[in-house]
Parts: C-alpha cells; structure tokens; sequence
C-alpha cells in the first residue's frame, strides 16, 4: 500500500459542517503566536538559517522535548473561515486525543502507531501511520527539527514570537507545518498545517497545562459502531 504524504493528517481534521459559521467563543483569550498576513495559502518559501536560527532552533528542541505531556483547550481554523474548539491531550511518545465540542461529531486519537480519525455523522474511520501525518513532530520519543525526518526551512520573529516552517525531508512538495511559539517565555501556541495543494488548518492553543497524568484509555480508540450494532 503507498504510503500516504506527509500532511495526510490535514484531511483527518475537516471542520464539521454544523461548525462552519464562526461563533463567539465567550472567556477564550486570542491566542498571540499569529502569524503575519494571516492564515498561509501555500508553503513559505525557504531562507537561509542563520547562526540565530539553528540557536532558536536547539532551544525549541529542548524545551518540546521537555514536555511529556500537556492537556489545552483548541481552536481549529480553516482558510474559509470556518472554526471549532475543543480539548486535546498529548503524551509522548505517540499519544494525542482531539475532543470536539459538539455539534462537532469528530473524534481524533493517535494510540502510539495511528492517527484514527472517527466521523460518527458519516460513521467513517480512517487509521494514518503516524509517522505520515504532520503531528509525528510533536509526538516523536526525541523531537528533532534538524536532521532528521523533518527539516527547517523558515525562522521567523516578531515581538513576542516565534514561528519555524518545517517540512519533511526531502518533500518540500507535500506541504508544510509552522510551529507558532510565544516567547519569552518560549510556549507553544499553535501549529498551522498547509497541504501539498496549499489548504491550511491552525490549531491554536490555550489554557494548557504540562507535566499531567492521563487516563490510558484516552488513547485508546474503541469504534462506536461495535456497540450501535450490538443494540440493533
């Protein structure tokens, strides 16, 4: 079977259709760590690291490499301006739990070997190798941003901020994620997905707390489907 592309994870994360109008989000802050120009149409193109860079870059490393586990409030964005929240919890190596808000019915776990994507509206569910979705790079057991299945091609600074483009090695064709971090202190708070046909999706963050212990069966996907069809 080929195997799917790098940003194969951009369509396990479609906004539901009774999410597509934009609402207020009463109590949410604005997540800084926004990109300039707005949401990317396409992958930046690359420039030149420089000696402040590859620094920046040893020191995202470290401190993503430091958190083994975070519980957030999300917001996901499309390019058509349609949004939905809810809560993810993360725990490296290999663990992820998006929970959407209803009317939301998606569900997204990666259990240590897939991304399984359940959409109960169409009962559908989809299984990605996580190593072929772009959340690889937060989930990895040693994140790297140099060097290894991913490479940096953009740093970018504003006050306050810090974006790095990455893509994956050697495929600069299928796409790309920017990493959005506050900074200082250094935090993560978003990450902006663009695929290889210049779709974007941000996930911006807050509320998020480190150093958790979470409940195994989070990441335990069980499909609906297996008791609906014991009732029937």
């Amino acid at each position: 079977m080929r195997r799917r592309p790098f940003l194969a994870a951009l369509a396990a994360l479609p906004l539901p259709a009774a999410a597509q109008q934009s609402r207020s989000l009463p109590g949410r802050p604005p997540a800084p760590a926004q990109p300039r120009g707005g949401m990317p149409a396409a992958t930046p193109e690359p420039a030149p690291l420089t000696a402040q860079d590859r620094a920046d870059l040893a020191r995202i490393e470290a401190y993503l490499d430091g958190i083994r586990t975070l519980k957030a409030r999300f917001v996901q964005a499309d390019a058509r301006g349609g949004t939905a929240e809810g809560t993810l919890w993360l725990q490296r190596p290999g663990r992820m739990r998006f929970e959407y808000d209803p009317p939301a019915q998606i569900l997204l776990v990666a259990d240590g070997m897939f991304v399984i994507f359940h959409d109960r509206s169409v009962q559908q569910t989809s299984h990605i190798p996580i190593g072929a979705t772009p959340l690889s790079v937060l989930l990895a057991e040693r994140i790297r941003l140099t060097g290894g299945d991913v490479e940096p091609i953009r740093v970018d600074r504003s006050p306050g901020v810090i974006l790095v483009t990455l893509i994956q090695a050697g495929k600069p064709r299928e796409g790309s994620i920017t990493l959005g971090f506050a900074d200082p202190p250094l935090e993560l708070r978003q990450w902006t997905v663009v695929d290889a046909q210049g779709q974007a999706v941000r996930v911006s963050l807050y509320g998020a707390e480190t150093g958790g212990r979470f409940d195994p069966a989070l990441f335990r996907f069980v499909d609906p489907r297996t008791f609906d069809n014991r009732t029937n």
